[in-house]
C-alpha cells in the first residue's frame, strides 16, 4: 500500500468523529517538544528572557534538533515544567487520550544548570494535578540524549534512581548520526537491572536505520521501538517483533517533514502483518498535530479502516506499561466506545 497524496487529505466526517471520540493511549511525545509558542513566550516574559519569534523550519531530524534544544532554554523552573506538562496533558485529554507515557530530556536542562529536581518534580507534580481534574493517566519515560557522553548518560541514570517510582522507563533519543544504541548497552543494562522498562529511538531512514534496530532488539533487549519502521528491511527483525509482541510507536507528521512522506504505507504494512504498531504525536507544535490529527492524516491518505484505527489504539493499549488492571480498564472502555458506534 502507497500513500496517494491526490487523495482528500479529511477522511470523511463520521470517521473524523470516531477517531476524535476514541479512547488512546498515546506512548511517543516529547513534553519538551510540546512546548506551543504562547507558552515560549509566556515562560520567557516571566524569566526575564528575550526570544526570537521567526517562525521556525526544518526538512530532517538534524535541523529539527537546530531549532529543538535552544526552544527549551525558556524553561527555567520547577513551575515551568509543571505548565508544560499540564499543558500537554489538558491536549491530550481533550483528544480522548486516556493513559500517556511522556518522554523528557534531563540532560538538556542539566547541562544549562537547571537541577534534576526541578525537571522531574514539575513534570511529576503536573501528572498528579491531571489525573485529579481531567481524569488521565499519564507516566515518564526518561530518555538518554545519544549524541551526549556515556559517561553523562550514566550520571543522569544514577541520578534518576532516587525518582524511580515516578519513571516507568528508559528511552533513547536526540541526533543518531555515529550514536549507535550499542554505545549505551552497560547503562541500558544497569537501567534493566533497576526495573525501568526500556525503549529506543530509531529514526526513520537514518544511516544504519537496520542496524540500530537490530541492535535495540537483539543487543540491549528493548521492548518497544520508537519510530522503527524501516525494520521491513530485514524480514527476519520483523518477525522476531511479532513473536515478542515488540510495540513500535510510528509518528506519521513528523515522519512527512523530517524524511520521505509519512510512512503510512510501510505503518499499514506493519499492522496487517501483526505487528503492534501504534500512532503518536512526536512533537506536536512542530509537526502539525496531537494524536488525533495524526489519525486523521493517515486515515485521509491511506485505506486504513476503522478497524484498524481500532487496532492500533488496542495494540497502544497493550505495549504501553501500564498496570494490568489499568490496562484491562482501557480496553474495556475501547471495546465499549466502539460497540456504541456498532449499535
Amino acid at each position: 500500500m502507497t500513500e496517494t497524496p491526490t487523495r482528500a487529505q479529511t477522511p470523511d466526517a463520521s470517521l473524523t468523529a470516531f477517531i476524535a471520540g476514541m479512547p488512546k493511549a498515546e506512548l511517543h511525545v516529547h513534553l519538551e517538544g510540546t512546548l506551543e509558542s504562547p507558552l515560549r513566550l509566556e515562560l520567557a516574559a516571566r524569566n526575564g528572557m528575550e526570544v526570537s519569534v521567526a517562525e521556525q523550519s526544518y526538512t530532517d531530524l538534524t535541523s529539527f534538533l537546530a531549532a529543538y534544544y535552544p526552544n527549551m532554554d525558556v524553561l527555567q523552573t520547577q513551575s515551568d515544567f509543571y505548565d508544560l506538562a499540564y499543558a500537554y496533558l489538558v491536549k491530550a485529554a481533550g483528544q480522548g487520550v486516556r493513559h500517556t507515557e511522556m518522554f523528557f530530556d534531563p540532560q538538556a536542562h542539566t547541562s544549562r544548570g537547571i537541577p534534576f529536581v526541578s525537571v522531574i518534580t514539575g513534570y511529576h507534580e503536573a501528572i498528579v494535578d491531571a489525573g485529579r481534574a481531567l481524569g488521565i493517566h499519564g507516566q515518564l519515560i526518561m530518555c538518554i540524549l545519544r549524541d551526549h557522553s556515556v559517561e553523562s548518560a550514566a550520571a543522569t541514570l544514577e541520578e534518576s534512581l532516587r525518582y524511580k517510582h515516578w519513571i516507568v522507563g528508559i528511552g533513547l533519543d536526540s541526533d543518531e548520526r555515529g550514536n549507535p544504541p550499542s554505545k549505551f548497552a552497560v547503562v541500558f543494562a544497569r537501567a534493566r537491572d533497576e526495573g525501568y522498562r526500556l525503549t529506543m529511538h530509531c529514526d526513520v531512514d537514518q544511516e544504519n536505520s537496520i542496524e540500530h534496530i537490530r541492535q535495540a532488539l537483539e543487543d540491549i533487549g528493548v521492548e518497544r521501538i520508537d519510530h522503527g519502521t524501516n525494520i521491513l528491511e530485514d524480514p527476519r527483525l520483523v518477525q522476531l517483533v511479532i513473536d515478542r509482541g515488540i510495540g513500535l510507536t510510528s509518528c506519521p507528521l513528523s515522519n512527512a517533514i523530517v524524511s520521505e512522506g509519512s510512512k503510512s504505507g510501510e505503518l499499514l504494512t506493519l499492522l496487517r502483518a501483526g505487528v503492534k504498531i501504534t500512532v503518536n504525536s512526536d512533537d506536536p507544535p512542530y509537526f502539525g498535530g496531537y494524536v488525533v490529527e495524526n489519525l486523521v492524516h493517515l486515515a485521509g491518505i491511506s485505506d486504513i479502516t476503522r478497524d484498524e484505527l481500532v487496532l492500533l489504539q488496542r495494540n497502544a493499549f497493550e505495549v504501553s506499561w501500564l498496570a494490568e488492571a489499568d490496562r484491562r480498564v482501557f480496553l474495556r472502555e475501547l471495546d465499549e466506545y466502539v460497540a456504541t458506534w456498532s449499535e
